[in-house]
Order: structure tokens, then C-alpha cells, then sequence
């Protein structure tokens, strides 16, 4: 069973004297010596090393108190999620999964071997608890693949002791620089051997500066790619926010595609819009059962005792964890289906050889912006004909419309932020402050579509419906609010798109 930890350390050029002194350091009061441990690390890529363009490493290690298969993700500088499996022959399912969306069906291959002769130390606070390790590697590196290549150095790492406060790293640093070590140079030994081996293959170099509309879009484009693709191990691990994160990068893709046909070519990207809108799909299932689920909790939490009639809180607890299961197991499933992984490697193709229209090629303010009003006006006609509708079902469908189409307006605008600035910047606030206000409307009827099927369940079963029909009431109310806000709310927002 793998694990997760989450790794907070700094890397340092070793001095000639080894250890500085680090005691009196921010509460450091004793520095223990723990010894010598030797340290035997194959890592582990693609030919292409697609995971050490993205920073992730992954890694087979013997030798020390974590022996065992370790993968690491970056999140922030100094901080990576390291998942750890134990020691095996072979490379983990658990862990061969959450680099699927980067190795998709390229073979995982030992590329550099690291030994290490790992000098430890131990920071300790007045009452002996550990507040960080510090050890001085002595490294030698060796290039598994090409024509192979060694490398040696000294290295000084310094990692937190869980539940150590991040500041203390800052504190130790200016001690260290005090006695003349200075931070390392390279992110991680793995990046470290690759530049010393001279032993990596040239890649691509990073796009330059948005010049043209066709620049702009694709840098737009781009980040969506690689949101999607960096998402993908945390919604497998099932981290808080990841799953609605990658739907959103999937719906600002399509969005894309959609919104500025006048510049790539929709033959070409309307094929690829259609799997985005599958794979939304598939991960807006078990998004809606948890905005549901939120929603009917409160609202259940805030009816009087008096008025509960029945299990209702149990029953849709209930009914959310089955939901959550059934989903759960399906998205998986759709993560390591080949219709995914070719929707990766196509947006990739699209990346690398655009499908640009003659408007690509132009200036961006014009035709960018030219994009952002005609989506504009049609969330303006869609709000229109919705309001002119008597409440219900007709209504209900003409918001749900109107909301979506001011997801795509705002997704259109977060393009053109950097060419037009602040009425893009303002026609985002507008977009999504809309989409606010039309989302509570139609998670308002998802919410009595819900309540009507568990009164169902629970007339079956024997029990009361009354505080079904209570709460089902009350969200009529408040689609009812929101319904009339809506009016005055719109000619806020067209009062401000004049600038656009």
C-alpha cells in the first residue's frame, strides 16, 4: 500500500568543512550524529525523460530507514508529495497509474543510478523533538542509457521534521550562508546527474512571447494541456478539489476551441471538443454528487427538529456514498482507458502543429477581442429569452443554457487578459459572478430532481415524506430568488461590458 508524505527540504553546495554549526539556530538545541547510511537509487523515465521535464522523479532505493519505491511530485518551490510503496523487483501498479497521463504508453526505463553515502544529522529542539535532518551526501551519479557518463559531488540537504514550522528553513539558511554554503544550483541529485552526465537529450525549447492572436490562444491552450496532465495523479489519489479542477481545464479547453474558431481551425479542433466534453462528462459525476450533497446537508442542518421527520440525514449520507463509489470506480476506469491517454497524445499533436486560420497570423487585440463580444452577445440573447419565459421547466432549461454560455464567455475572456486587460479582466468578474447566480439556480433543481427521487426511496420504505416536501419547498424559494434577481443583476453587467 503506498503512501504519502509530504517533503519540505533545501539542497545546499557542501563546504569544505562539512557540517556548520547549527545549534541555537531558532530553538535548535542539540545537534545529534546519526551515522553513516549508503544509499543505492535507480531512477527511473521514458527514453524522452518526460518526467524529469516535468520535475516528477520516480525511484527505487536501497539503503536508509525508507527503502522502497519513491515517487515525487512538485508543488510549490522546496515542497514535493513524495508516495512511497514498499521494495519490490518490479515498479508498483499503484505508482506506474499516477504517471500514466505523462508516460502514457512510452516504456518506464532505469536511466541514472545514484549511490550515496549519507552522513546524518539530527535537529533537536529543547525537549528533544526532531525539528529537521541535515546530511551531507557524498553522491556518485551514472548514466544508465546513451553512452553512459559519470559524475560526483558533495551536496548539503536539509529536510523538516513533520509538523516543523516552514520558517525555520529560512532561519538555518542564513546560518549556512553565514559559514559559506550556498544553495544548490540544481532542483533535485536526479536533475543534478542529468546536466552533469551531459547525458540529456535535447528537447524542445519553451515557447517564446505571444506575439500574434494565433500565440495568445495557444499559450491559453497550452496551460489547459498541462493543467489536465498534472491534475491527473491527484484525482487518481482522490485529492480534495482535484477532480472539479481538471473538469475546469477541460471545459476552459473545449471552451477554447469553441469560442475561437476564426483562428484554429474547427475541422480540426471539433473532434477534439467532443472527447473534452466526454471527459467532463465523466468527471462532472461525482462533482455534481458533491455539490449536492453540501447543498441538502446544510439545508438539512438548518431544518428545526420539530420538522424532521425520519432518517433524512442518514439517508442521504446513504445515498452519496454509493454514489461516491460508483463513481469513483468508473472515473479510474476512464483514466487508464485508451480513449483518454489517445485524447492526451492529441492534444498534444494539435500543440505541436496548430491547426491556424488566416486570423492567427494578425495582430491579437482585434480579433481576440472580436471573439470575446460575439460570445458576450450571445450569453445577452440567451439571458433575454430565458426571462421572457414563465417560470418552470422551459425557464429552467433556458438558464441552464445562459449559464453555460457565460462559462465559455469568461473562459474566452481569461484568454484575452493579457491582450486587452482590464475590461477582459472585467468581463471575467462579470462572467463569473453570472455563473454564480444561474449555478445556485441550477443546482436548485438538481437539488428537487434529488429530493423527489430519496422522498421516493423513503415512501417505499415506510417513512414520512413530509421533510422532503419541506425542503423541496424551500428550494423552489430559492430558485424563485435568484430568478428575480436576475434582471437588475444584467444590467449591472452590460453596463460594465461597454468598455469591451
Amino acid at each position: 500500500m503506498a503512501e504519502t508524505k509530504r517533503e519540505i527540504e533545501r539542497k545546499y553546495e557542501s563546504g569544505e568543512n562539512g557540517f556548520p554549526d547549527l545549534t541555537g539556530v531558532a530553538g535548535v538545541a542539540a545537534v545529534v550524529d546519526k551515522g553513516v547510511a549508503h544509499l543505492d537509487a535507480t531512477y527511473y523515465d521514458t527514453d524522452d525523460e518526460r518526467l524529469a521535464a516535468s520535475s516528477v522523479t520516480l525511484r527505487r532505493r536501497t539503503g536508509g530507514s525508507d527503502a522502497g519505491w519513491h515517487l515525487k511530485f512538485p508543488v510549490a518551490p522546496d515542497v514535493r508529495d513524495e508516495i512511497h510503496a514498499p521494495l519490490s523487483d518490479t515498479l508498483p501498479d499503484e505508482l506506474t497509474s499516477l504517471v500514466r497521463s505523462r508516460v502514457r504508453g512510452s516504456e518506464l526505463l532505469p536511466v541514472v543510478r545514484l549511490r550515496s553515502d549519507r552522513d546524518v544529522r539530527h535537529l533537536l529542539d529543547a525537549d528533544g523533538r526532531l525539528l529537521a535532518e541535515m546530511s551531507v551526501d557524498t553522491v556518485h551519479a551514472e548514466r544508465l542509457t546513451g553512452r553512459g557518463g559519470e559524475a560526483r559531488w558533495t551536496e548539503i540537504e536539509v529536510e523538516l521534521a513533520d509538523g516543523t514550522d516552514p520558517a525555520l528553513l529560512d532561519k538555518l539558511e542564513k546560518r549556512l550562508r553565514k559559514a559559506g554554503v550556498r544553495p544548490s544550483a540544481s532542483s533535485s541529485k536526479l536533475a543534478r546527474a542529468l546536466e552533469e552526465t551531459a547525458a540529456v537529450e535535447q528537447r524542445a525549447s519553451a515557447p517564446g512571447k505571444p506575439v500574434t492572436a494565433g500565440d495568445h490562444v495557444l499559450a491559453y491552450v497550452r496551460v489547459q494541456r498541462d493543467a489536465i496532465v498534472e491534475l491527473d495523479p491527484a484525482v487518481r489519489r482522490d485529492v480534495e478539489d482535484s477532480v472539479h479542477s481538471m473538469r475546469v481545464a477541460t471545459r476552459r479547453l473545449r471552451s477554447t476551441f469553441k469560442s475561437f474558431g476564426e483562428i484554429l481551425d474547427r475541422t480540426v479542433t471539433d473532434p477534439v471538443a467532443d472527447e473534452l466534453k466526454w471527459l467532463a462528462g465523466e468527471l462532472g459525476l461525482d462533482r455534481d454528487r458533491e455539490v449536492l450533497t453540501e447543498r441538502l446537508t446544510a439545508a438539512v442542518d438548518e431544518v428545526p427538529a420539530g420538522l424532521m421527520r425520519g432518517p433524512v440525514a442518514e439517508r442521504l449520507r446513504s445515498w452519496s456514498s454509493a454514489e461516491h463509489k460508483g463513481a469513483r470506480g468508473r472515473l479510474l476506469g476512464v483514466l487508464d482507458s485508451r480513449r483518454y491517454l489517445a485524447l492526451l497524445d492529441t492534444l498534444d499533436a494539435l500543440i505541436a502543429d496548430p491547426p491556424l486560420l488566416k486570423a492567427a497570423g494578425k495582430k491579437p487585440r482585434k480579433p481576440i477581442a472580436k471573439t470575446v463580444r460575439k460570445d458576450f452577445r450571445k450569453v445577452s440573447r440567451l439571458i433575454e429569452q430565458a426571462t421572457d419565459l414563465e417560470p418552470g421547466t422551459d425557464r429552467d432549461v433556458a438558464l441552464h443554457e445562459a449559464r453555460k454560455k457565460a462559462k465559455r464567455t469568461r473562459y474566452a475572456a481569461e484568454a484575452a487578459e493579457p491582450v486587452l486587460g482590464k475590461p477582459a479582466k472585467t468581463m471575467v468578474t462579470s462572467m463569473k459572478s453570472l455563473q454564480n447566480l444561474l449555478g445556485d439556480h441550477q443546482d436548485s433543481v438538481m437539488a428537487r430532481r434529488t429530493l423527489r427521487e430519496l422522498s421516493a426511496v423513503a415512501h417505499a420504505a415506510g417513512e414520512s415524506a413530509f421533510t422532503y416536501g419541506l425542503l423541496h419547498e424551500r428550494e423552489e424559494q430559492r430558485a424563485a430568488r435568484a430568478e428575480a434577481e436576475l434582471p437588475g443583476f444584467w444590467d449591472g453587467i452590460k453596463d460594465g461590458a461597454a468598455d469591451l
